[in-house]
Parts: C-alpha cells; sequence; structure tokens
C-alpha cells in the first residue's frame, strides 16, 4: 500500500505511480515512482522500503544504469537528476540540457517538462541520455524535439510532428550489460522514425513503410490490377532516384517476422492523387504497399509567395493544383491528369532527363455561345454555326487561344487561363515527362467550369475531356485543338430535348428579348430599345435606363454567384480526405440513400446543363450500316445519352505529324435512365476487347530505321465477313449508368441485355473487370450495395450489403479492378482493400506473414570471476516461489487466475487465424453440440420411460402390502 512506500512522518499522498521496474542487478529490488517527486526502492524479499528519494519537482519517467548503481529520473521543471542508490539524502547530479546557465551561480531558468528519459551504456565511452521535451519555454513555435546527449556533445533533432514515444534499440536484450545504442525509434502523431545514432549527425534511416499516403490529402485514386510485369520495375527505378540526400547509408534496422506465401503472380498498382497537385505510384501487389514513385504537377506553374501575389484569375481558395481525375494507359505508359483549376496535363514516361525550353500549351475557350436570330417577320432562323462546330468535318479546325488579353471590352477577364504556366525552362528528371499543358479559359468575366470527366489513347495520340459546358479533343502530337463543342452541338438535330442553343452565360443582350430572372418568360423588345432608337421621349429613356441599370446589377451579382459556387464546388471536391457531410442531393433516410433523377423528356428544364459524365475510345462499329470496325469515341452524359463521334486517322509514322485528324459525328445516340459511369466493348465470344495502345517506347532516344518499321501500334482487329455472307452481330457495347445497365450488339445497335441495377438508390461506381478467366460488371450503389453481373447477359451474380455511404470521401474514391479487387478510402490517412474473389480469400491466411518467429536467445553476459566472488553480479529470484502459494497462500477468489494455454509459436498462429477458420470450427462445434443434444434427448427419454416403469412398481408393490399387518410379512 501506498502509506507504506512513503517516510512515516508524511502524511500526504505520493500521486500516482508513473515508473515501475526491477534493479538490472537485482531482481528482488523494485524501483516505485511517485508523480510527486517520491522514489522508493522497495525489497520484494524483506517487503519494505529500502531507501527513499525525495525532490521538490514531479517525475515524468525513471531510468537505470545498467551496473543497478544509479537511476535518472526526469521532472517537469526540464531537469534531470542522477541519483546513486545508497545515497538518498540528494542528487548525486542535476542537469537541465536546454535551461540557460545564469551567472552567480543561481539556479537555471525553468523548462517545460521531460516527458521521458533513457540511460544507455557503452563499453567504449560516454553513456548516451535520450530525452523528449524539456525545451525552454521562450521557444514558441519550435518543433517538437528528440536530444541526444552524448558525453560533452547535445544534439537537438526536430521532429515532424508531436512524439508519442520512443524507444532506444540495444545491442543486446539484456539490462544488466552494457547497453551498445545504435538507433532510436520515435512514434510521432503520424509517422515513425528510426534514428541512426552511430553515425555522425544522427541522420534517419529511409523508411520501407508507405506512412505518408495522407502526407498531402487524397482527392483522387486508381486502382490498376494484372499491369505489366516490366511496369513496377521501372517506376521504382526512376523513384529511387528521387530519394532524398542525408539517409543512413545502414538498411533499416527492424527485421523481425517473415513475409507470407506470395500466391498472386499479378502486379498491381495504386494511384493516388493529392491536393497539393502531387500524384504517388503505390505497389499494391499481394498485401504489400510501397511507395514506387512521386510526381509533382504544381512545380509546371508559377507559385506565388503569398495570398497577396495569388493571380485574380484563380477559381479557388486553397489547393489550386488538387487533382480531380486520372487517367492511366499501363501499357503505353501515358498518364493523363485533370485539376482543380481546369486545366489538363499529359505526361510521357521517359528514363533519361530532359530541360524542356519552352512547355507547351494550348488554351481552350470552351463554351456554348451562339445567339438566337430572328427573320423580318419575326420568326426565328436556325442558329448560325460557329468556328469548330459546322456539320461538315472539314469545317472541325485546330485551333488554340492564346492569351494575349486579360480583359475584354467591357473590362472583364477574357481568355486567360486560371493558372500560369512557367516561361523559364524546366528540367525534368526521368520519370514523367510533361508531353502538353491544355487550359480552359475564362470567358467574358465568367471562370472555366471544371472538368467532370477524362480519356486519352495513346494509338490516336488524343486527349479528351469535358464538362458541364461541353467536350473538347485535342491531338497531343500535333499539339492542336480537334473538337470544341457544347454537349447540346452534339446532338445536332436529334437532340430529344429539343432544347435551344444557347450560352449560359450571355454577355450580349439577344435580338430577340431579354429574359426576365425572377419569372423566366422573355421581356418585350420594345422595353430593350436603345435611347436612340426609340421616339425620344423622356419617359423611354428613363425606362431604358432603369433597365440598363437592372441588366447591370444582374451580370455583377451573377458573377459573384458564379465565383461563389466554383469555390464551394472545389472545395467540396477538394479537401475529400477530410469528414464531409454529403452532396445536397444526397438524402439520408434509414441508412438509404437516394437521388431523385428522372430521366423523362417532361422533367427536364430546357435550359438544364449537361455535362460529359464518360469518355471511351474505342474500335468499332460507329453505325448500323458499318462493316468492319473504325476508330471513334463514345461519349456518355449526364442527361443519360450516349453519343458517337468517328476518327479518321491519318497513315502512321511521319503521316501521322503531318496530316490532320478528321473528327465527325456518327449521329448513333443511345438512351439509358441515369447518368453514363462506364462504357466497354466484348467480342463475339465475350472477350473484352481492350482501348487501343501503342507500346512503350524511349521517346527521348532516337530510333533506327528498322526499329521505326517495327513498332507498330497495336490495334484491336476485327474481322469483316465477306459479302456473300450475312453480317453477324461482331461486338457488344456494355453501358452501366446510375440506374441499369444494357449490353448493345454492334453494329445493328439492339438491345439484348437489359438489367435494373437499382430503383430506390443509385450506382456510385460501375466497372468492367476480369474475374476468373471470365468478365463482370461489379457496382458499388449508395445504399452500400456491392453487386456483379455477368457479362454480356447480366445475369447477377452477387448481391452484399457491405458499407453504406456516409460522406463523399467514399464515392470519390471507390474503385473496382481485375481479378475481384476493390479499394477506397476508408479514412483521410488509410486505404481500405476489399475482395469480392473467393479464390484470394482461400488464400489470404496463407499470404498474410508472421509477425513472431524464433530465434535463438542471445549469450547472457559472463559474471566474472571477482564479481562472483563478492556477490556483485545479476541476482535472480524466483518470484513464483516468492509470490507462489507456498510463500503467500492461496489468492482470492476474486483475482483472475492465470491458465496458460498452448504456446510457442504454434499457439500463436492458432489465435491468429482468420475469419473463415473461425466460422469452419463454430459450424463444426454447431454439429457435435447437435449430436450432443439428440443423444441427451435419447437418454432423457430412456429415463423417463425407466422412471414410469419404476413409479408402475412401486405403486403395484404398495397395493399388495397395504392391508398386511408387520407380522405377516
Amino acid at each position: 500500500m501506498w502509506n507504506k512506500a512513503i517516510e512515516l512522518s508524511s502524511k500526504s499522498h505520493p500521486g500516482p505511480i508513473v515508473h515501475i521496474s526491477d534493479n538490472p542487478m537485482d531482481e528482488g529490488k523494485l524501483l516505485i515512482g511517485f508523480e510527486s517527486g517520491t522514489v522508493v526502492l522497495w525489497d520484494l524479499k524483506s517487503k519494505k522500503a529500502d531507501y527513499r528519494y525525495t525532490h521538490d519537482e514531479a517525475i515524468h519517467s525513471v531510468a537505470w544504469h545498467h551496473e543497478g548503481k544509479q537511476f535518472i529520473c526526469s521532472h517537469s521543471d526540464g531537469t534531470l537528476t542522477i541519483w546513486n542508490v545508497k545515497s538518498p539524502t540528494k542528487p548525486f547530479q542535476t542537469i537541465t540540457p536546454h535551461g540557460k546557465q545564469l551567472k552567480d551561480g543561481k539556479k537555471p531558468e525553468p523548462c517545460k517538462p521531460i516527458l521521458k528519459v533513457e540511460y544507455k551504456t557503452t563499453r567504449a565511452g560516454e553513456p548516451f541520455i535520450i530525452l523528449s521535451g524539456g525545451l525552454s519555454y521562450d521557444t514558441v513555435g519550435r518543433r517538437p524535439c528528440l536530444t541526444v546527449m552524448h558525453g560533452k556533445s547535445t544534439a537537438v533533432l526536430e521532429m515532424d510532428y508531436s512524439i508519442v514515444d520512443f524507444l532506444t534499440l540495444c545491442e543486446t536484450p539484456y539490462p544488466n550489460d552494457f547497453q551498445e545504442p545504435y538507433a532510436v525509434v520515435v512514434l510521432l502523431e503520424k509517422d515513425l522514425v528510426l534514428i541512426d545514432l552511430a553515425q555522425n549527425g544522427y541522420p534517419i534511416f529511409e523508411n520501407p513503410y508507405p506512412l505518408t499516403i495522407h502526407e498531402s490529402p487524397v482527392t483522387c485514386c486508381e486502382y490498376f490490377a494484372d499491369c505489366p510485369v516490366d511496369l513496377i520495375p521501372a517506376l521504382y527505378s526512376v523513384g529511387a532516384r528521387q530519394k532524398r540526400q542525408g539517409y543512413s547509408k545502414k538498411e533499416w534496422p527492424i527485421s523481425g517476422g517473415n513475409w507470407g506465401l506470395i500466391t498472386q503472380s499479378y502486379p498491381e498498382i495504386i494511384i493516388t492523387g493529392h491536393a497539393d497537385g502531387s500524384i504517388k505510384f503505390w505497389d499494391a501487389s499481394a498485401i504489400t504497399l510501397q511507395v514506387l514513385y512521386k510526381l509533382k504537377t504544381a512545380k509546371v506553374f508559377e507559385k506565388s509567395r503569398n495570398k497577396d501575389d495569388r493571380p485574380n484569375t484563380d477559381i479557388v481558395d486553397e489547393d489550386p493544383y488538387a487533382i480531380q481525375i486520372i487517367s492511366w494507359c499501363p501499357e503505353s505508359r501515358m498518364l493523363c491528369i485533370a485539376g482543380v483549376s481546369a486545366h489538363v496535363i499529359i505526361y510521357r514516361f521517359s528514363k533519361q532527363e530532359v530541360t524542356t525550353e519552352v512547355i507547351p500549351m494550348l488554351e481552350v475557350r470552351l463554351l456554348y455561345e451562339i445567339n438566337d436570330v430572328e427573320s423580318p417577320d419575326g420568326e426565328q432562323v436556325p442558329p448560325l454555326p460557329t468556328p469548330g462546330t459546322g456539320s461538315n468535318p472539314q469545317s472541325i479546325v485546330s485551333q488554340s487561344h492564346p492569351s494575349t488579353s486579360s480583359s475584354s471590352s467591357d473590362g472583364l477577364r477574357d481568355n486567360v487561363p486560371c493558372l500560369k504556366v512557367k516561361n523559364s525552362p524546366l528540367k525534368q528528371s526521368p520519370g514523367y515527362q510533361i508531353e502538353l499543358v491544355i487550359q480552359l479559359v475564362w470567358v467574358s468575366g465568367e471562370p472555366p467550369q471544371q472538368i467532370t470527366s477524362l480519356a486519352v489513347n495513346s494509338a490516336y495520340g488524343l486527349v479528351v475531356f469535358g464538362n458541364c459546358n461541353g467536350i473538347a479533343m485535342v491531338d497531343y502530337l500535333q499539339k492542336t485543338v480537334l473538337l470544341n463543342l457544347g454537349t447540346i452541338e452534339l446532338y445536332g438535330s436529334n437532340d430529344p430535348y429539343r432544347r435551344e442553343p444557347r450560352s449560359p452565360r450571355k454577355t450580349r443582350q439577344p435580338s430577340g428579348g431579354l429574359c426576365d430572372i425572377n419569372e423566366g418568360t422573355m421581356v418585350p423588345e420594345d422595353r430593350c430599345k436603345s435611347p436612340t432608337s426609340g421616339s425620344g421621349s423622356p419617359n423611354n429613356s428613363d425606362d431604358d435606363q432603369k433597365m440598363n441599370n437592372f441588366i447591370e446589377k444582374v451580370k455583377t451579382k451573377s458573377r459573384k454567384f458564379s465565383k461563389m459556387v466554383a469555390n464551394d464546388i472545389a472545395k467540396m471536391s477538394r479537401k475529400l480526405s477530410l469528414p464531409t457531410e454529403l452532396k445536397p442531393d444526397l438524402d439520408v433516410k434509414d441508412n438509404s440513400f437516394s437521388r431523385s433523377r428522372s430521366s423523362s423528356v417532361t422533367s427536364i428544364d430546357k435550359e438544364s446543363r449537361e455535362a460529359i459524365s464518360a469518355l471511351h475510345f474505342c474500335e468499332t462499329f460507329t453505325r448500323k450500316a458499318d462493316t468492319s470496325p473504325s476508330p471513334c469515341l463514345w461519349v456518355g452524359t449526364t442527361l443519360g445519352t450516349v453519343l458517337v463521334i468517328v476518327l479518321n486517322l491519318p497513315p502512321g509514322g511521319d503521316q501521322r505529324l503531318l496530316q490532320p485528324v478528321i473528327v465527325s459525328p456518327s449521329g448513333t445516340i443511345l438512351r439509358l435512365k441515369g447518368a453514363i459511369l462506364r462504357m466497354a466493348f466484348l467480342d463475339t465470344t465475350g472477350s473484352l476487347v481492350p482501348p487501343a495502345h501503342e507500346p512503350w517506347r524511349e521517346h527521348n532516344v532516337p530510333e533506327d530505321k528498322d526499329e521505326k518499321d517495327k513498332s507498330k501500334k497495336r490495334r484491336p482487329v476485327s474481322v469483316s465477313p465477306s459479302s456473300s455472307q450475312e453480317i453477324s452481330e461482331n461486338q457488344y457495347a456494355v453501358i452501366c449508368s446510375e440506374k441499369q445497365a444494357k449490353v448493345i450488339s454492334l453494329p445493328s445497335q439492339n438491345c439484348i441485355y437489359k438489367q435494373n441495377i437499382t430503383e430506390t438508390s443509385f450506382v456510385l461506381r460501375g466497372d468492367i473487370v476480369s474475374l476468373s478467366n471470365s468478365i463482370c460488371l461489379a457496382c458499388f450503389c449508395a445504399n452500400g450495395h456491392i453487386m456483379t453481373f455477368s457479362l454480356p447477359s447480366l445475369r447477377p451474380l452477387l448481391d452484399v450489403y457491405y458499407l453504406p455511404l456516409t460522406n463523399m470521401r467514399i464515392a470519390r474514391t471507390f474503385c473496382f479492378t481485375n481479378n475481384g479487387q476493390a479499394l477506397y478510402l476508408v479514412s483521410p490517412t488509410e486505404i481500405q482493400r476489399l475482395t469480392y474473389s473467393q479464390e484470394t480469400c482461400e488464400n489470404l491466411q496463407e499470404m498474410l506473414g508472421e509477425l513472431f518467429t524464433p530465434v535463438e536467445t542471445p549469450e547472457a553476459p559472463n559474471r566474472g570471476f571477482f564479481k562472483g566472488l563478492f556477490g556483485g553480479g545479476a541476482q535472480s529470484l524466483d518470484r513464483e516461489e516468492l509470490f507462489g502459494e507456498s510463500a503467500s497462500g492461496k489468492a482470492s477468489r476474486s483475482l483472475a487466475q492465470h491458465i496458460p494455454g498452448p504456446g510457442g509459436i504454434e499457439g500463436v498462429k492458432g489465435a491468429a487465424s482468420g475469419v473463415v477458420g473461425e466460422l469452419a470450427r463454430a459450424r463444426l462445434a454447431l454439429d457435435e453440440r447437435g449430436q450432443k443434444l439428440g443423444e441427451l434427448e435419447e437418454k432423457t427419454a430412456a429415463m423417463l420411460y425407466s422412471a414410469d416403469s419404476f413409479s408402475k412398481h412401486a405403486h403395484e408393490m404398495m397395493l399388495k402390502y397395504k392391508d398386511k399387518k408387520w407380522y405377516q410379512f
């Protein structure tokens, strides 16, 4: 009890116990440290205190010297006290590591508390004293520090995060021998750091574990399984050159455990996009997660030093370089990203270092703006085509918009991008290097809308992206814009909603009248006449002036509102790693999520924007009359429409760089319920037809003539039937939307299979993936269900309630990949992988590693002749004998009793068995229990029969001897 540990004269409670340890040389002596400053050396054999050490300041930690003759205490005033065991009156030495030594022998100024201290000795030199905390109070804003004191030198090591704990790694596990420390493990709030004590400057070890996935908040991620086998070594080789200098030359010192059996033979890669514009590639093969390569996309742009220097063209206040969409071709290693500031960057992989003198750049004015034109008799005539929107394919010209002017005639920002590209030479290290930068520009004072879909194709040399205004296609080989259309223009005359082609942001007054903001009706044209065109009456002039003022106010409010909405959308989509609320159109009702989305013509506002939601390059049949496949682009919109654009590509080689790519609409329109999410194509055997791609080659090394002839683009080939044969269905298009999935035969365009995925919810993510040598459609719904369907028949294979949609992070990061794998960001700092493959589940236990492995116990330190003779060596204590029943009697029945189980590694393996094994054992136990219950029931019935028989015989005996006297027996 605590009152036996303190002095008899002391009347106050010593406070909580902050330390307890035994003497390294005598296990029978226990050192107990109380928070109030009292330390007691307790003798377990005599059950009394040998020595009591008292200090004025509170104690935080205590550490022994290996000889057991001294110990050190850390205090709340930033001091360290070293005590001799047999001198309890005062400390042998008092040290203030970070205190300023004052003149005249005064006590140093108090410092912050030293939270932990360790005391480690060496054979050849001075001991190490390692501590956390203890800094001076005047060091405001200084980061957390770990202090290493060795002899006369004191090293202060700053940490990025707060220190949770630290542990010193030593050469021997025995506390009564020279410790010989070689490293310090420091656990921080968001990291794990190992410090090399054997090297000058105390460098850190390079951490092989990915503890910095949330170094910058993750805004999007993609998952690729069954990648080319040479991809991970290529990324690792260029990523190894990015490593920081100054690491320790030694290997990671913690080497316990064994890897599991790698049963999966295919490589897996995870790509994460971050809020600071960086992209990280991770090796996720089997159950590992290792960072391979980091790409910084923001280095192509000019950065403002402070908020005041930030250009006024930004559409977001924070993180203007945040990654929104990633499109990657593993075979060709082409990478394309879309950022929150309406920018697209195309990267090409290279192992050579290059210096780009001028960064290739295109600026696109993606806005659909056509004025309504009236005929003289008052009837409207068809709208005039704008450049790049004509029906003739030759009229789609390559056009870029250099930012030559920053304002329009009325003083509004116009033709300027949100970010400024560097105009100085850019040194690009081996890895992903910039091929082209594309930026959407401001239009008449209105910022560009954020990009909603993105696709790149290495075989065609094209990249396409879209938003709520329209779609743009760029030839990144020739650095030209091929297509720049509003979404409504894609329909041509086949628009099922009969919307008038007009700009959502008109800056010029229409000739047919002005749209009333409040009523949504057209204001008569006579109210919009200029003063010079009217009768000249003062009343008309006043009305015109009022109307003009009203128009200017509406314009100003509209611009402010648009900027505010853009900022809100950017923040919502950017800060996905923070716990955010659901979208406004997500309703939570009894843990079920529903979104009201109707695809009927009557429910759609004629002025609503139709965003581009899905893009897919392919080589397939574009029209019903086609007899052979051709390159094309399939476009999906948020209103459930799929449109097909035909691509006429020039021959390969040098002709590809000289002749233009001709883009033309096909007239094919398909309809589904809900926004289009994913599209793919199958051949007649049901196998997936991959998009065309070219194999990767080193772009910065000139090719030989023979190599040029050999390197031909690989494209899917479909054999066209002869003219005498009837044209058969050659391909199947698989289209998945938020509500349903359809399989359409091509070229006839007949819907052969249809599946309504959900009625009460909607699909968040849909992917066409390969699983067990077959193809299936995997969907994740907002109500938490994971569903898979066979292809092409769309028969339900799996419907499991897994995870409800609780925040936008899950919705934006959930993705499926091949071989039954999927992942999402379960928290700002964790990636959750899951599988719906039985094969992976069966092999999971073998894939898991072993944490505990048997090792040989090091040889105990030699006591020496004199230490053994005079009793100076370590003394052991049989605690079982001291605390067992023979010495202390039986324990109280209220105390827990330790029952040893199966020990060793086998016991650990058994305790760590998986869910499948536990379920099997539970099922077996239930069967055995059922059998035993059956046997018990039979025995009970037999006993009941026996009891009845005994009762019957007893009754007969009673009747037989009822009337007899005692002497008649």
